[in-house]
């Protein structure tokens, strides 16, 4: 099965999820406006025809500016395996960038949707910014604790004048984690 295919099947499996947390569930979970949160993941990332891939960390501190509105920073390290290399030439790199998501919804699942915009650095990348648009889900399983689910596109650019042409060239980043808020 190729790795797309596995992808649409991750995310077919999270519908009877949603289905069931919109059946009564409601206030008492979640955050309020002035809370914070954070979050550690796992992390993954392939290239835009999931030909080479990462796995890493991701921690995430963010502070809701409103109850559906939240801002924050994400620090990411990852591990590749590069393709037709020896181990020796397999490497570390990291990711800084800040995000604002919105968070629709007062139940137990929360979709959300976002945008993030950063740098990326290490062994075998290019020291370059980029941005990204996210969509992804929390569902609360205790008032204050939730479990995470995301998926980001990013491209990368060293100016301005290459965000255009950047975006054909971008990776997909999906996380799996849980959170706090607080």
């Amino acid at each position: 099965m190729n790795r797309s295919a596995l992808i649409a099947v991750g995310v077919a499996s999270i519908l009877p999820l949603a289905a069931s947390a919109q059946q009564g569930m409601s206030s008492g979970y979640g955050p309020s406006v002035g809370d914070r949160e954070f979050s550690l993941s796992a992390i993954g990332s392939s290239d835009r025809d999931f030909d080479s891939s990462s796995i890493g960390l991701s921690g995430d501190l963010g502070w809701y500016l409103r109850r559906d509105v939240i801002v924050g920073v994400r620090q990411s390290l990852n591990y590749a395996d590069i393709p037709g290399e020896s181990i020796d030439n397999d490497s570390w790199n990291g990711a800084t960038r800040g995000y604002v998501d919105y968070q629709f919804g007062d139940n137990r699942l929360r979709p959300f949707l976002g945008a993030s915009l950063g740098m990326v650095y290490g062994d075998a990348v290019n020291d370059s910014a980029f941005g990204g648009l996210e969509l992804g889900s929390k569902y609360y399983v205790l008032p204050a604790t939730y479990l995470l689910g995301r998926a980001e596109y990013q491209w990368f650019f060293d100016s301005s004048s290459d965000a255009d042409e950047a975006f054909k060239d971008g990776a997909w980043a999906y996380t799996v984690g849980i959170g706090y808020n607080f």
